[in-house]
């Protein structure tokens, strides 16, 4: 079911893994990426590689003409067939007591608002009672959204479970329509989002927490969101995949 993928939040740690690891599987990618061109342009090379095209969209998914534009660079010439909506921010460790009502807007904006936005978006594109050839939309959401993460960022799980919602209800919604919508939660990854939020040793601190001792990769949480996006999933939606560690 190749085509072109959308992948939000592309520049870096899962959502750059995805976009090399869906090239490699013969996807064209659309990269949307909030800040880091030169990050972005270097994975747009890395996908190039493998033959295939793509581009990088600078957007914020907080702001819906952002949005817009992103799936504008898809090529008329292609089928849009798939979305990652990978975006997402977190933000300090902090208790419910301490968080600013600045925090969590500006945090539902983007973990929430944005990845609604990019869906509806995908759906009016994919559909096939809209035309379109049908396909697969992937959240990626978190283990925090099973777990709560108090003590530290119960916003951020609570955005993470609004995406399990989302996944469940539209999965739902749009399965005549020839879209497969499933959610991807990983675990502690080894990104640079803590080091991002200043927590250094925050994987080596809760390592003993994870039943296999380690903390996973992008590439493994990628290998599970392609796998989504792939036609050997043909018959999965509505799912959740945990990439945890058995965490």
């Amino acid at each position: 079911m190749n085509g072109v993928v959308v992948i939000t939040g592309g520049s870096r740690g899962i959502g750059a893994a995805t976009a090399r690891r869906a090239a490699r599987d013969g996807w064209d990618v659309v990269l949307g990426y909030r800040s880091d061109r030169a990050a972005a342009q270097a994975v747009v090379a890395d996908c190039e590689t493998f033959g295939r095209t793509a581009v990088a969209v600078q957007c914020d998914v907080a702001k819906e003409d952002e949005v817009l534009a992103l799936f504008d660079a898809v090529p008329a010439s292609a089928p849009l067939r798939g979305l990652v909506n990978n975006a997402g921010i977190v933000a300090p460790e902090t208790t419910v007591s301490e968080m600013s009502a600045d925090r969590i807007r500006r945090l539902l904006e983007v973990n929430v608002l944005g990845a609604f936005v990019c869906a509806r978006e995908a759906v009016r594109r994919m559909s096939t009672s809209q035309g379109g050839g049908g396909g697969a939309i992937v959240n990626v959401s978190s283990g925090a959204a099973v777990m709560g993460a108090p003590g530290t960022y119960v916003d951020y799980a609570a955005s993470k479970a609004a995406l399990d919602a989302l996944t469940t209800g539209l999965s739902r919604e749009v399965a005549d329509q020839g879209i497969r919508v499933n959610t991807v939660r990983p675990g502690l990854i080894d990104t640079e989002i803590h080091e991002r939020n200043g927590q250094l040793n925050r994987l080596d601190k809760l390592r003993s927490t994870i039943p296999m001792g380690r903390a996973g990769t992008a590439e493994e949480v990628a290998s599970a969101i392609v796998w989504l996006l792939s036609d050997e999933s043909s018959y999965s939606t509505g799912a959740f995949i945990d990439v945890r560690g058995g965490r």
